[in-house]
């Protein structure tokens, strides 16, 4: 029998390689701490009324401009957000220059740039018109057929569910997730997902209704009674990793360059006997959607060694995500650290980690 840990002994943050002990402050790094009171609270409610109000008529506009209207005006938006939004544009040109393993100058890291911000802009024109369609819409935009297809992850669920086991689905921001996530839960995978309700907590409410409306349950990333519970039923959670990166996580090789990764995904599987499965929805020509899970992951132990091989094995499968279509990795965070002398230090403290590790098999031998 697998020995389940208490759900008060870990906290697993999203875009990061944090697991605390409880008490300690928890919060999603790539949001704002809680605007407190005050003034500086007062705008931050306004801001967010703002947003969400704002949210709310783009959606409902979504819903009766037709697309041969509403995609070239959101790729006007978007390029118009590139030229203005100097800082943004920044951190899209490093990433692509890492994926291509170009300088950022170079002109086919800046045409990956601008196709990048093209793909956000239809994701989100995509994404606001979902209330004004049928419930099963997002569902019927993925293909599923395929060896690594939707349908034929029947196989692989059959036999973990009968092992008892859970699984941990990674992906990173590649197509739709709501078709992704929409798809499995139509073909009867309890499917839940894990978020931040952090900022914005009315469009977060909002977000998680429509999703409701699919058969998924979106809840918030502290809430790890509900993710252990759900680890056990047992289901699919899932997870995105590619929130930027953070100097605290475990040090990883992702397209030829260190960075970090978050050590949580692994440590939730380790800790609850649960399988990570990659999966990718990626956009087709006829702008429909296909799914496709890579194979699956298998943490050996809680060890830092096996956390660390298990996070390296996760940036090969990102790798493998985004390779084929890299215009469709939307992340606005980066991923990469911003100067050589932090990857320097990734790799000393993964040689280090490495060398730690050598010495405790030898030692553990030899007292044996």
């Amino acid at each position: 029998m697998t020995e389940r840990p208490d759900e008060g002994t870990i906290r697993l943050e999203p875009g990061t390689a944090s697991v605390s002990a409880p008490g300690g402050v928890a919060h999603a790094p790539h949001r704002p701490s809680s605007p407190g009171s005050g003034l500086r609270g007062t705008l931050f409610r306004l801001n967010e009324r703002a947003v969400v109000i704002g949210y709310r008529f783009a959606s409902w506009l979504m819903g009766v401009v037709p697309l041969g209207i509403s995609l070239p005006i959101a790729a006007g938006a978007m390029r118009l957000g590139y030229l203005l939004w100097p800082a943004k544009r920044r951190v899209i040109l490093a990433n692509a220059s890492h994926i291509l393993g170009r300088p950022v100058d170079d002109p086919a890291v800046r045409r990956l740039t601008g196709r990048i911000y093209q793909t956000y802009g239809r994701y989100l024109v995509e994404l606001m018109r979902l209330p004004s369609l049928p419930d099963g819409a997002p569902a019927a935009m993925m293909d599923s057929q395929g060896e690594r297809g939707v349908d034929a992850f029947a196989e692989l669920w059959g036999r973990l569910r009968a092992e008892g086991r859970g699984i941990v689905a990674l992906s990173v921001h590649i197509g739709s997730i709501e078709a992704l996530i929409a798809a499995f839960a139509a073909r009867g995978f309890p499917t839940y997902g894990l978020a931040d309700d952090s900022s914005y907590p009315e469009l977060y409410a909002l977000l998680q209704a429509q999703r409701r409306r699919w058969g998924v349950e979106v809840f918030a990333w502290k809430n790890m009674r509900r993710v252990f519970s759900v680890l056990r039923e047992p289901a699919l959670l899932g997870l995105l990793v590619d929130w930027g990166y953070r100097a605290d996580g475990v040090p990883v090789r992702l397209f030829d360059s260190w960075t970090t990764l978050p050590a949580g995904p692994a440590v939730l599987a380790a800790r609850t006997n649960a399988v990570i499965v990659p999966i990718v929805c990626r956009r087709q020509a006829d702008g429909r959607f296909t799914g496709e899970w890579l194979d699956p992951i298998e943490v050996g132990g809680p060890s830092p060694d096996q956390i660390a091989l298990a996070t390296q094995a996760i940036a090969d499968a990102i790798e493998a995500m985004v390779r084929p279509a890299p215009e469709q990795w939307y992340t606005f965070k980066p991923i990469w650290p911003a100067t050589p002398g932090e990857a320097v230090a990734l790799a000393a403290r993964a040689a280090a980690a490495r060398t730690a590790d050598v010495g405790a098999a030898v030692v553990e031998r030899g007292s044996a």
